[in-house]
């Protein structure tokens, strides 16, 4: 179960990377939805592409730095565990999770995947029911986070695992903290006359 150094940098990289995600990504979000921000200064689209622009860019590096960490400390997870059934599991894992992420990422669209009805409130149409809403209520942040168990799995790295968990606790924390209270404010103010 050991780490070499690279994957010990490459594990401090990652969490900084979530940190860095989901902190830019859930502060900017609040302040939006508090005080609409960006939207008085550049409008609701322009303030959706820049805050766009740059969440894309959080999330590309969160991902591809997850897929280091897993590399960098490959065959950390004991050895005593047999490879084939993890390799098996770790790559069910990493379909299903990519197949449920994909197809929640094509119902929903480009604007709402970057969270577009923070800025744009008007456009949001309720929850979505269609693709894999229809059977989960968040599919993207639960069955859509497999992958990262998979992966973790399939290059047999301990760290990558605990990564997995820690990045999976921190989107549902997200979610539990911006996402929700978001939607539920949004679905109040759309209930009144």
């Amino acid at each position: 179960m050991t780490v070499p150094l690279w994957g010990v940098i490459a594990l401090a990289y990652h969490l900084a990377a979530r940190l860095a995600y989901v902190l830019y990504i859930g502060l900017a979000l609040r302040r939006e939805d508090r005080t609409a921000y960006l939207a008085r200064r550049h409008g609701p689209e322009g303030a959706f592409r820049r805050f766009r622009r740059m969440a894309a860019i959080l999330m590309y590096n969160d991902a591809t730095s997850f897929v280091v960490l897993c590399l960098a400390s490959w065959g950390s997870l004991s050895d005593g565990l047999p490879r084939v059934p993890l390799l098996v599991v770790g790559a069910v894992l990493v379909i299903v999770g990519t197949v449920i992420k994909l197809w929640a990422a094509a119902t929903l669209g480009g604007g709402p995947y970057y969270w577009r009805n923070f800025f744009v409130p008007d456009d949001w149409r309720g929850p979505s029911t269609a693709g894999p809403y229809r059977y989960l209520r968040n599919p993207m942040y639960t069955v859509g986070y497999l992958q990262t168990y998979g992966f973790a799995l399939v290059t047999r790295s301990w760290p990558g695992l605990a990564a997995a968990l820690i990045d999976h606790v921190a989107i549902l924390l997200f979610y539990q903290l911006v996402e929700k209270p978001h939607f539920e404010k949004v679905a109040r103010g759309a209930a009144r006359p």
